[in-house]
């Protein structure tokens, strides 16, 4: 059996660093487990930019998709600030999420109890926090058309479009609470309901979902404020 295959793209600024401790619980991996990876390297963001002129190339992303996971670093820093919209280093990263469909991104908050007085927050709030937030990652506003900065009479307009189809609200609906089912049992879908039409929209996806799909998740639902 061919071992899994990773392709790290350490990316700009603190990406390098971290990736340099990953390589090293991979290779202990290897040495004290037997789990053995077959690892290959490549760049994406700034350094990219520098090297090809682009923040991702095709070759590059063509190995992501070819790889059985992609280890990403960070994108980005001062010195591309000035760089055009259409290459700036987190292009790159808005390419990986999109090609590759990563829709539905995982983001845990958890605090350890040795670690809670330590908080910004009071001990009895954080005190056992451990939740799950699953952020929608290739729709909405990040990459809704149309978009862009036009000119209206005698000034300059920014436009940003938020859109989401249900098909794309569903499929991320169902990743909480499948997730749900293995935690408490919970899910609490935020949208904007109260002040966007998308957000209606989310909204009834979302418990069109639950109630044919995950009637025995407890679901709650409330706007960001």
């Amino acid at each position: 059996m061919a071992n899994p295959s990773l392709l790290i793209l350490a990316g700009d600024g603190i990406g390098p660093e971290v990736m340099a401790e990953v390589k090293k619980i991979i290779a202990w991996m290897g040495e004290k487990r037997g789990v053995q990876f077959d690892v290959s390297e490549d760049l994406v963001g700034g350094c990219a930019y520098d090297k090809h002129g682009t923040p991702l190339h095709d070759d590059t992303m063509a190995k992501a998709q070819e790889v059985d996971a992609v280890l990403l670093g960070a994108v980005g820093g001062p010195k591309y600030d000035k760089l055009d919209f259409s290459v700036k280093p987190e292009r790159g990263l808005l390419r990986l999420r999109k090609e590759m469909d990563l829709y539905s991104n995982l983001r845990p908050a958890q605090c350890f109890d040795a670690l809670a007085d330590f908080s910004s927050l009071k001990k009895e709030v954080v005190a056992g926090l451990d939740i799950m937030i699953i952020r929608e990652l290739t729709s909405g506003v990040y990459f809704g058309e149309p978009r862009g900065i036009f000119t209206e009479g005698n000034e300059r307009v920014g436009i940003n479009t938020q859109r989401y189809t249900e098909s794309e609200i569903a499929r991320v609906a169902r990743s909480a609470f499948e997730l749900a089912r293995k935690r408490n049992n919970k899910v609490c879908s935020m949208e904007k309901a109260n002040v966007m039409e998308s957000g209606i929209l989310w909204r009834e996806v979302v418990q069109e979902i639950h109630d044919k799909e995950y009637p025995d998740v407890e679901l709650s639902q409330g706007p960001c404020s």
